[in-house]
Formats: C-alpha cells, sequence, structure tokens
C-alpha cells in the first residue's frame, strides 16, 4: 500500500519550483464568471471537471491530448469550471497546458496543484487562473506554516482558495480560515484509498457557512446524488471523465444527475 505520498508530493513540488516549472511569462485574463455565484444558482449538478493526464494513484489515465479540445468538450457537456493540473511530477501536468486552456475558454479554473510557496500563487495569478488548491493537512501535519499568509496572499492576486481536507479535524480547521471553498476530498492523500463516505461523515451535524466541493471517486449520477444528500453543493471529477471515450456525454449524464 502507498504511504507518505504527501511528503513526495510536497518534495515534487519543490524539485518543481528549483527546476524553474513555474517561471512564465504571461499575463492572461480571469474568467468573467464567479463560480460561487454558478453554484448557487445552478439548477443542475455543479462540476468542476478536471485535465489530469496521470495521477499517482493511477498511473497513465489517458494518452496526452489536446488539452483545448478537452477542455470544450467538458464545457459543451455541461461543466461549469476546469480545474487543470499544473504539476509536471506524477500528474504530467504543466503550466503550458494551463495557458494554453486558458486562452481559449472564459469558465473558472481552478490550478491544480501541490502549492508550498507563495512563487506558485504568482503563476497562478500570471496564468489567469480562479482559483487556486490549498491542502489542509499540509499544515496540520507541519509540511507548510501560516495558512492565513498562503490565503491572503492569495486573495491579493484576486485568486480564490478551494481549501482541501479529509478529516473532521482538517475540515474544522479549515471552517476557521477565509477560504473561498471547502473540498471535501473522499481520497486519504496518504495511501490514495477512496472512500465515498467520508463526505458523508465530514458534512454531518454541519451547519452550511461555505459552498462544499466533494472530491474523488464520483464516477455516476447516483454517486452525485448521494453526495448531494450529504450536502455537498459541487462536484470535483476528473478520472472517470478522461478515461471515457465519450467526454463531453459523460459530463452531460453526470451533470443531469438532478
Amino acid at each position: 500500500m502507498a504511504k507518505n505520498i504527501l511528503k513526495k508530493l510536497v518534495n515534487n513540488s519543490q524539485m518543481a519550483i528549483d527546476d524553474g516549472i513555474y517561471d512564465v511569462d504571461c499575463n492572461l485574463e480571469k474568467s468573467s464568471k464567479d463560480f460561487l455565484q454558478i453554484i448557487k444558482t445552478n439548477p443542475h449538478a455543479t462540476l468542476l471537471t478536471e485535465i489530469k493526464f496521470s495521477s499517482p494513484s493511477l498511473g497513465k489515465i489517458r494518452t496526452t491530448g489536446d488539452p483545448v479540445n478537452i477542455a470544450k468538450k467538458m464545457i459543451n457537456g455541461g461543466s461549469k469550471a476546469l480545474s487543470i493540473l499544473t504539476q509536471p511530477h506524477l500528474f504530467n501536468g504543466s503550466p503550458q497546458i494551463f495557458m494554453k486552456v486558458r486562452k481559449e475558454v472564459n469558465v473558472p479554473l481552478l490550478m491544480k496543484d501541490i502549492i508550498v510557496d507563495e512563487i506558485q500563487i504568482e503563476t497562478a495569478n500570471k496564468m489567469g487562473a480562479d482559483y487556486i488548491l490549498l491542502i489542509q493537512s499540509l499544515f496540520d501535519k507541519g509540511y507548510l506554516s501560516e495558512i492565513e499568509k498562503f490565503i491572503g496572499f492569495a486573495h491579493k492576486k484576486d485568486l480564490q482558495v478551494l481549501l482541501e481536507v479529509h478529516t473532521k479535524s482538517e475540515f474544522e480547521n479549515a471552517l476557521k480560515t477565509n477560504a473561498d471553498l471547502i473540498g471535501i476530498n473522499n481520497r486519504n492523500l496518504d495511501t490514495l484509498e477512496i472512500d465515498l463516505k467520508t463526505t458523508e461523515i465530514i458534512l454531518q451535524k454541519f451547519d452550511k457557512n461555505r459552498p462544499i466541493l466533494s472530491e474523488s471517486g464520483i464516477e455516476t449520477p447516483e454517486d452525485i446524488k448521494y453526495l448531494k444528500k450529504c450536502g455537498a453543493d459541487a462536484f470535483l471529477i476528473g478520472s472517470s471523465i478522461m478515461k471515457s471515450n465519450n467526454i463531453e456525454e459523460h459530463v452531460q449524464k453526470l451533470v443531469n444527475a438532478y
């Protein structure tokens, strides 16, 4: 069983920073659409679909195709926002893929990476990202310190923050922050095991004070219905869509879960 993946992910980000992966020279526009507003008003399932070609749990997911083509199929299927991997190690992502897509679409974009340094947040801003991802457990386990400093820096750059949790205590800590959106990852990043019940367990007896995104392991309209019943407001879906032979149709089915 895979162990201590988190430490590896942190090291990978540091390696990517040292390699100059995030040295981009651009100033791209952010989306004119507000994802939080979309979540509130969308009558159907609000999907944040993910463009990723590899992952630590699955290895290669899809032969690297044209990311713009994939993005457009996702949007045509009804996806309201996109998550794009910029981490090269284990995920086959890059800022170049992100920038290609940003130039062609106007939906909100999440720069999906293991953020360990403000340099990456600067890059997100330059690339026209609307959201960055922060992972609560990196702060709780002492890999990083001062979460509010990271969130404040992102907000100063006009970026919103998706803060990801996996346990009840991480969730409680996340609620004390100024993060804009809280994501519940059904995958344990230390073992890579997935359990959709994670969302249900964490949201029990929770009084809503901001939108909740459920992430990982979501494959069918039934999964979405179940997670909505648990209290999730939006859904991050990557692998099951990236593995699909018909991305647009697959997204459409999930969007129409309700």
